[in-house]
């Protein structure tokens, strides 16, 4: 490709196999944007925008959801790894599809033969069918137990490479978006902060399992070391605990 390639919208979706609607929609919420205007006011997509729509599709095929794609785009991911992490996703698939292509085979075999399956045949396929798919641990051990840590450490292991996108680049992200509302004055009943709070519950949620004192502890782990679990080494503590009663007030009914 030369640096002038451009894409009109629908030469790029049967490009990408995704539908005009789908590239509209995304303009629309903001997650991919044609960044060229010709003359005559038609946008087009840039190179760079491709590249974004490689991250983007990258990422959903790890399991993540469009708002925590553009949180961790507008975060910044690592390209090396996103690329590893999809190649290894995308083997992991291929390894899964093959054991389910040779008891498939095994099924089929049977039922050429005039023999029904055995019920083990059948369970070793359902099974084949469902199986498709530092510093702030340090933290971490000292508000939770060895039993807490192991239902996190499960938890995150189950979501394969969605983890790293999740809890290392989405998570801090909402807390420093909601720190810069608290710096700009924004009220903690606002419903920007109230909806990144939800969504920090959320992600607490998954990796707790709903568990109210994994979900505490981590809390006060943020509160403890706030440069460990956001990875930046220049967080001010004082101003992350401030954050922390800021978030704790948006959390609070507004009728209490």
């Amino acid at each position: 490709m030369t640096a002038s390639t451009t894409w009109k919208v629908g030469p790029l979706a049967e490009a990408s196999g995704l539908t005009v609607r789908t590239l509209h929609h995304w303009d629309t919420i903001g997650l991919l944007s044609p960044s060229r205007r010709t003359a005559g006011g038609h946008r087009e997509y840039t190179e760079d925008d491709v590249v974004r729509l490689y991250q983007v599709l990258a990422l959903r095929g790890l399991g993540l959801g469009l708002e925590t794609i553009a949180v961790c785009l507008d975060a910044g991911v690592d390209p090396a790894r996103l690329v590893r992490d999809h190649l290894a996703k995308v083997e992991a698939s291929i390894a899964a599809l093959d054991v389910l292509r040779q008891r498939l085979h095994l099924l089929g075999d049977r039922l050429a033969a005039d023999q029904y399956p055995t019920t083990g045949m059948l369970l070793d396929a359902l099974h084949a069918i469902g199986g498709t798919g530092p510093e702030g641990e340090h933290t971490l051990r000292r508000h939770l137990d060895d039993d807490q840590m192991r239902v996190l450490e499960t938890r995150a292991a189950a979501l394969g490479p969605a983890m790293h996108y999740l809890l290392e680049v989405e998570w801090p992200e909402l807390y420093r978006r909601a720190d810069r509302l608290r710096t700009a004055g924004t009220p903690p009943t606002h419903p920007k902060v109230r909806r990144l709070v939800a969504r920090m519950d959320e992600l607490s949620a998954l990796f707790s399992g709903g568990d109210a004192g994994i979900a505490t502890g981590v809390r006060d782990a943020w509160r403890d070391d706030p440069a460990a679990m956001s990875g930046d080494p220049e967080a001010p503590a004082d101003d992350w605990r401030e954050l922390a009663g800021y978030l704790d007030a948006a959390r609070r009914d507004p009728a209490t």
